[in-house]
């Protein structure tokens, strides 16, 4: 597959770039950016073409596919003219800023019969199958709750796309996407939110902190979870059941060195279970490549759909509070 980059972000600069040029049969063919400097500096670095403008790149002819890391509120715009040029996207969460958005965007990308996948690359660490594995084998019995909690302090304010609610900023849109997915991924579909509450910074107009609790009515368990701008560093989750606990301890962030840790409790026994390395960002784009060789993207399709609508629950249930 032959892949091209919509943005200089440091993501793609640090994570899906290399990982691209890591897969076997992928190639990295350009780099556009509207600052070309920005993109001469990523073509010397990782020895591709620099472009001046995002469209000039969708319109060449040698790119099967686009990852797409501007703010996201530029997402739709650009995934929208990435499809109507035939190409393939992988996009930064969060996809879009709406549901309405997310409707669109799939159904340009079925009627053009388009991969669009949204980036969330923890889904493909092995350490959640491990909490799978242990799930199946009825380590914690049945499952009745399910918590999450992802946040971080702030960062510097100077430029940050997080703060710029003209650039979709916010925390439910970054932090909480993820809280919002991995309850989807771990617990299957089938949640809906019944209430949520979002903390609203004055100055940058913007969601700063919240939580939602989601119920999943077919399953018979619930999901509560939290994400914040301004908290305590939290990136876990904990899966209770009728006879234990599983906990991950670092859900979403475990890099390429990093050798991630559950913690398994029962009645009178605790257990911390070293896993080993992994590199999602690798294993993200080798499915991605997959599932365009598969030729079946209904899958990833309604997951788009299912997250905007989480999130749009979300936003709907805050302001009802």
């Amino acid at each position: 597959m032959n892949w091209g980059i919509l943005g200089c972000a440091n993501i793609a600069k640090n994570e899906v770039i290399p990982a691209i040029k890591s897969v076997q049969d992928s190639k990295l063919i350009a780099v556009a950016s509207r600052d070309l400097g920005k993109a001469l500096e990523f073509a010397e670095m990782f020895d591709c073409i620099a472009i001046h403008g995002y469209e000039t790149l969708l319109k060449r002819d040698d790119i099967d596919a686009v990852y797409i890391p501007l703010p996201t509120g530029m997402h739709f715009e650009w995934a929208m003219k990435a499809f109507e040029y035939g190409k393939h996207v992988l996009i930064e969460k969060s996809a879009t800023t709406s549901f309405g958005e997310a409707q669109k965007l799939v159904q340009l990308a079925q009627s053009k019969n388009l991969a669009i996948v949204e980036n969330f690359q923890f889904q493909h660490h092995s350490q959640h199958q491990s909490v799978v594995e242990l799930i199946e084998n009825g380590e914690i019995g049945e499952i009745r709750c399910f918590r999450s909690s992802f946040g971080f302090p702030p960062f510097s304010v100077d430029n940050n796309i997080r703060y710029n609610k003209y650039l979709g900023g916010g925390a439910l849109l970054d932090a909480g996407a993820y809280v919002l997915k991995i309850s989807s991924f771990m617990l299957g579909d089938g949640f809906e939110v019944a209430s949520a509450y979002l903390n609203h910074h004055k100055e940058f107009d913007v969601d700063w902190f919240g939580g939602a609790f989601l119920v999943n009515k077919a399953k018979g368990c619930f999901s509560e979870v939290a994400f914040g701008f301004d908290n305590f560093y939290q990136c876990n989750y904990e899966i209770w059941g009728s006879k234990g606990k599983i906990t991950s301890t670092r859900a979403f962030t475990a890099k390429v060195n990093f050798s991630p840790s559950i913690i398994l409790e029962k009645q009178g026994y605790s257990e911390e279970i070293k896993l080993p390395i992994d590199n999602a960002f690798q294993n993200m784009i080798s499915y991605f490549e997959s599932t365009v060789k598969i030729n079946n993207f209904s899958k990833e399709w309604e997951a788009i759909l299912t997250q905007a609508r989480l999130i749009e629950e979300v936003k709907h249930r805050a302001a009802l509070v």
